[in-house]
């Protein structure tokens, strides 16, 4: 059936209501589209990995992420403690970089009385700084921040960053230190990061650096195809949302690693688009992946020790670089098994 024709006059309404549903329509998806945009705009400006220091724009950067299994890395963190001319002032060899905690004041007395109070070795001057975050403990009258200002004044190897200090955050602590190595010691050769509870033989670290390579270098225990934890009561669990892979990259095991100092630049780059896992040396070998620089075995296996054998005679302490002891409250006896072989010409 043929529709019946429609004079000028009823066609008019009829096309004014289609516009006015045109118009409704379009305030509508513009609307929408304002209030996502905002909303879009606000959560990125609040993730605090979007703000940094170093950072450069660019299409492959890291995504933004922070949860249990990664931290705020990179971000603009200042340090609150800090010493800055004496490392270009002392221009030494060799840089001991020690994370530990901020009420941990008798390890750092232990280190400073041992192996830390080693400071020239075959003519290279070799200094040490520990590296710290803040703390929300109190200790009696005194704050620990009271305590961390005078014992930096009266030792200046204090460097202390405005993050929270916890094991959680080792990462933003080992990144912090890269950071103050590539701005603060233009004229180093290499740094070591050592923990607290570690042995360290500063004679052979010195006698094997001054025969390593100087560029892109970096050594320790150096593992490789290590499986990822998947089991959640594991203290290095991942699951398989934060890392897919099944085995991680080579890295050398936190305890202990020494590297040139033109690494330290390269990986501050690289930390720009790798996602910082909380496991802090898997991190940094997951950066020297990104970089396509290999790590370097040491010129002998037993040179970096995990756990102190049974027997330490026979001039363990003199052979070795590094051993992972129980405590740092161990330090100072074995410093004095140290220094008996030594002397008897181990």
């Amino acid at each position: 059936m043929s529709e019946l024709p429609i004079s000028k006059g009823e066609r008019t309404p009829w096309i004014k209501f289609r516009r006015c549903l045109w118009y409704v329509a379009a305030l509508i998806m513009v609307g929408t589209l304002v209030i996502y945009s905002s909303v879009f705009q606000e959560s990125w400006s609040l993730n605090p990995r979007t703000s940094t220091p170093n950072s450069s724009t660019s299409h492959d950067s890291v995504p933004p992420l922070v949860d249990e299994y990664t931290v705020a890395y990179p971000h603009e963190y200042h340090f609150i403690l800090d010493e800055l001319n004496r490392c270009r002032e002392e221009s030494p060899f060799l840089v001991l970089m020690i994370p530990v905690a901020p009420h941990n004041r008798e390890a750092r007395h232990m280190i400073r009385s041992t192996w830390g109070n080693v400071t020239m070795v075959q003519g290279k001057v070799v200094s040490h700084y520990f590296i710290l975050g803040q703390s929300r403990e109190e200790n009696g009258a005194e704050t620990i921040e009271e305590q961390l200002l005078r014992e930096s004044r009266d030792h200046r190897d204090i460097l202390q960053s405005d993050f929270l200090d916890s094991y959680h955050n080792l990462t933003i602590k080992t990144m912090l230190m890269f950071e103050w190595l590539s701005t603060h010691c233009p004229q180093t050769s290499y740094a070591m990061k050592v923990d607290s509870d570690t042995f360290l033989n500063v004679h052979n670290l010195v006698g094997m650096l001054l025969k390593a390579p100087q560029h892109l270098y970096m050594t320790g225990i150096v593992v490789r195809f290590a499986p990822v934890l998947r089991d959640q009561n594991s203290k290095w669990f991942l699951p398989f949302s934060t890392f897919p892979e099944s085995v991680y990259p080579t890295y050398a095991i936190g305890l202990g690693y020494v590297f040139s100092l033109d690494l330290t630049r390269k990986i501050l780059e690289a930390a720009q688009h790798v996602r910082a896992l909380y496991i802090e040396d898997v991190y940094v070998g997951l950066c020297m992946k990104h970089l396509g620089i290999p790590l370097t075995d040491p010129p002998r296996n037993d040179m970096f020790m995990i756990w102190k054998p049974s027997d330490t005679g026979n001039c363990y302490w003199t052979s070795v670089i590094t051993t992972l002891l129980h405590s740092s409250n161990q330090l100072l006896d074995v410093w004095k098994s140290y220094q008996i072989q030594a002397q008897s010409g181990c």
